[in-house]
């Protein structure tokens, strides 16, 4: 069987770890017939647009999309693309798997937890404005619809991935409408699947745990700005952005994506760690029903970060993004 995916390279050093990527999916004996589609700086010296039409209806086809990452400008310049994606295509539900990985350096060990961050609204809709000279207003949004939605998916990815646990992260000690409503969406799903443990904690109390014991997690659900900083620190415990698969989920579209950055001083200089996008890859697989491909290619990185013998400079290694890369399309 061959499936259509929308492939989108990214910015910096995303078209070498998107080749990559597609290089190792091949390997896997997985038939992809990849679009490529512009987005982010690209689109913007090419069609003047960071996220052109052509784009969106390509992604809208297909239902199904690879993304490298792409370039946001701090406190100016266009929006964030990966935002616009996310509002446009209505992908309300982040997923973020930690695992320790054998042969990653890291102060923790047996680390396997999920951060499910809803993805479409909290801070992130941003509705800001002056208030007066030198005051500025951010609105946090939080909706019943939005908050429901993503508590109904953590509770079904959790039965269909065999999960055990789950916690709602949240400041309703403080926040007590925006924050206990989206607690109270959590409560009243949690009570038709009585054979998930449902638990609560504040958000710098987690922030804490995680630190101190993150064994005791297993998926963390959470709101969109909470999980976009507590995703990081997961990411954190298990070896960094550079080792750790990410997915944009939707009703009918999906993206799986690297959410590291763009690391222009290397672009281009066949020195990226693209393990990141392939874990990825591996979990645009499992979405595919490919599950069988996805874990060849986990297993094949399991084997070339235990060996050690080609590995890239960020992960205490030598060797090219291409070499790393053959290594694990050989054990694959």
């Amino acid at each position: 069987m061959s499936y259509k995916v929308t492939l989108l390279s990214g910015d910096g050093v995303g078209p070498e770890i998107t080749r990559a990527t597609q290089e190792v999916i091949d390997a896997s004996g997985v038939k992809i017939q990849w679009e490529e589609r512009l987005a982010g700086q690209k689109a913007i010296e090419k069609e003047n647009d960071t996220l052109p039409d052509s784009t969106l209806r390509s992604i809208k086809k297909n239902k199904v999309a690879l993304k490298g990452p792409l370039a946001t400008p701090i406190a100016k310049g266009f929006s964030s693309v990966n935002v616009l994606l996310r509002k446009k295509l209505n992908l309300y539900a982040n997923v973020r798997p930690a695992k320790t990985l054998e042969g990653i350096k890291s102060r923790y060990k047996n680390i396997d937890l999920i951060i499910l961050r809803e993805n479409t609204e909290d801070l992130y809709s941003g509705i800001e404005h002056v208030v007066a000279p030198g005051v500025v207003e951010s609105i946090k949004v939080i909706t019943r619809k939005a908050s429901q939605r993503i508590a109904e998916f953590a509770f079904r990815h959790a039965l269909k991935n065999n999960r055990k646990k789950i916690t709602a992260i949240h400041k309703a000690n403080i926040m007590k409408l925006s924050d206990g409503l989206f607690l109270d969406c959590a409560r009243r799903v949690s009570k038709k699947y009585p054979k998930i443990e449902y638990t609560e904690m504040i958000v710098d109390n987690a922030c804490m745990q995680l630190v101190l014991n993150p064994q005791q997690f297993d998926i963390l659900l959470l709101e969109n700005l909470y999980g976009d900083i507590v995703s990081d620190l997961a990411a954190g415990l298990v070896g960094g952005l550079g080792v750790v698969p990410a997915a944009n989920v939707g009703e009918k579209v999906s993206i799986f994506e690297a959410v590291h950055g763009t690391a222009p001083d290397i672009a281009g200089k066949n020195k990226a760690n693209p393990t990141a996008l392939i874990l990825s890859g591996a979990l645009m697989l499992d979405h595919l029903g490919e599950k069988k491909a996805a874990e060849r290619i986990r297993s094949a990185i399991k084997t070339v970060l235990k060996k050690r013998s080609t590995l890239t400079s960020d992960l205490g290694g030598n060797s090219s993004t291409t070499e790393f890369t053959h290594a694990l399309m050989k054990y694959i």
